[in-house]
């Protein structure tokens, strides 16, 4: 994933040193729940799908597996770098705000922590319906970021404090950035006003545990927008003191609720 701003920045960049760690906690905690979200009733043999924006490609080799030599996949990111074209998937770079779409007839369109770094996002998802074969699903997901993170362990009340100080920092950068926080709870009115049918979400939350690989998102994240955080008021001591802290196994935090909506256009 690879997140637009509307100055043409980048929140998230894919080019940035800590974007492969980044990409792989992602991976870890939201892979399982979105190859259930594409299971059968969404994804069958023969498919057509677009995987947009892609970053480390693993959810587009989940769906080329899972639609045989017959489909094929369309992945696309602004920044490529960590995809790679093999068999039935293939690569292209795009943006999905101002181009048009790669095609217009999909089974599969599906989205994940894109819309909501977009300020067009109402825009660009009425885009991507419209790029759907009759029949077609898109599934969004996207992170819920209304809700304070909540601390379920810490060394200490200054620990917790801590946690919820620099978190509250991190979200104003976001947003700053043009990031909808709440945009999650939207998803699944816009795709009902879109015209799509069958629409259903679901939420998923877990705790994470100070070192385990969910924790280390709230670090990477931490190293990568250092220098807005820095400028919010941050201190380096701060910082610092905040990457021990969901790297202490005494640490466990709520992580952020994982939304997954998903709609079907009509036949």
């Amino acid at each position: 994933m690879t997140t637009a701003t509307s100055d043409s920045t980048y929140t998230f960049d894919n080019g940035a040193p800590d974007a492969v760690p980044q990409m792989h906690a992602l991976e870890s905690f939201l892979d399982p729940i979105t190859t259930r979200r594409l299971a059968h009733a969404v994804l069958r043999p023969g498919a057509t799908c677009w995987e947009v924006g892609a970053g480390g490609g693993s959810i587009a080799r989940r769906i080329a597996r899972a639609i045989g030599d017959t489909g094929q996949v369309l992945a696309t990111d602004i920044d490529p770098a960590h995809l790679v074209a093999k068999g039935n998937l293939h690569v292209r770079r795009h943006d999905v705000r101002t181009e048009p779409p790669p095609g217009d007839a999909f089974d599969l369109i599906h989205a994940r922590l894109v819309l909501l770094h977009l300020p067009e996002r109402r825009r660009v998802l009425r885009t991507l319906t419209g790029a759907l074969a009759p029949g077609g699903w898109l599934v969004v997901e996207e992170f819920d970021c209304t809700a304070p993170q909540r601390v379920l362990t810490a060394p200490n009340d200054d620990a917790a404090k801590l946690f919820a100080q620099v978190m509250d920092a991190i979200m104003g950068v976001l947003q700053e950035h043009g990031a909808d926080l709440g945009w999650a709870q939207d998803v699944h009115t816009e795709m009902t006003l879109a015209g799509l049918t069958e629409v259903d979400t679901i939420t998923h939350s877990q705790s994470w545990a100070g070192g385990s690989t969910g924790a280390s998102l709230y670090e990477t994240n931490s190293r990568q927008l250092e220098p807005d955080l820095l400028a919010a008021g941050l201190s380096p001591d701060q910082l610092n003191a905040f990457r021990r802290l969901v790297r202490d196994p005494g640490f466990a935090v709520m992580s952020y609720h994982f939304v997954s909506t998903r709609g079907r256009l009509p036949s």
